[in-house]
């Protein structure tokens, strides 16, 4: 069996050892020499010169398009980030900002009704009026029991708080309703921006990586073939010494 072999891309002869045939290689290497040499066949030779180029030539190929693709999820993610659509605002402060008179007067009422000091206060003054108009301190009861202008008193207060609690309460729920639909609004950008990390991720892991480590094989076969030549150089050597002598 010959130990030499015709190049398909120079058509020059080379050891054996010195390249590799077409069967021997993957199968994309093995499409993009024969896209360049029809005639080529899986017997066919091609030399580690270059078979060097379409090595490198692969790798360029497989981290240009990882290039291109982390950049168009970098771009998506950039446009993303800088999209103006929606701030994330303080609802609190806005809503304060933007109170009337009359709805700070309605809390105010709301916030003291629904305290202690009230209480406190609202019982001192019933037991005060109660006391001097029962107690003859001062000779004269101007609402003796059963206390008819207390109670209208009552009702008059109880009729005013009650609409005056309410307002704040709508209120209340008004700035319940603003942080629900900011909440919302933050969490879908907050999605969308995950869904493109994730998108990132996905790529370096299912496409970065495999390309890595196929460019790692490729190094290694390079290596292997490069260490081959070497052995048989020196197998050789001897032979070509013996001849000369």
């Amino acid at each position: 069996m010959s130990k030499t072999a015709i190049c398909i891309v120079d058509q020059q002869r080379y050891d054996l050892v010195d390249g590799m045939q077409l069967s021997e290689l993957e199968p994309q290497l093995q499409a993009a020499i024969t896209a360049d040499y029809p005639r080529a066949h899986a017997h066919s030779f091609i030399c580690s010169e270059h078979l060097v180029h379409y090595r490198l030539a692969k790798m360029d190929k497989m981290i240009t398009n990882d290039y291109l693709e982390n950049d168009k999820v970098n771009q998506h993610l950039s446009k993303i980030l800088a999209k103006n659509s929606y701030q994330v605002v303080d609802v609190h402060d806005e809503l304060e900002n933007s109170l009337t008179l009359g709805q700070r007067v309605a809390d105010g009422v709301a916030r003291f009704g629904g305290s202690w000091a009230f209480i406190g206060s609202f019982i001192a003054v019933m037991i005060v009026w109660m006391l001097i108009n029962v107690v003859p301190i001062f000779g004269h009861h101007f609402d003796p029991y059963p206390f008819i202008l207390l109670n209208l008193f009552l009702s008059m207060v109880a009729a005013i708080q009650a609409p005056l609690i309410m307002m704040s309460q709508n209120r209340a729920a008004e700035y319940d309703r603003l942080e629900a639909r900011n909440d919302f609004r933050v969490n879908a950008k907050s999605e969308e921006e995950i869904r493109v990390l994730h998108s990132k991720v996905d790529h370096l892991i299912q496409q970065d990586e495999p390309n890595m480590l196929e460019i790692q094989k490729m190094q290694t076969q390079m290596l292997g073939e490069i260490q081959a030549q070497v052995n048989e150089l020196r197998r050789l050597q001897p032979k070509r010494r013996r001849n000369q002598m």
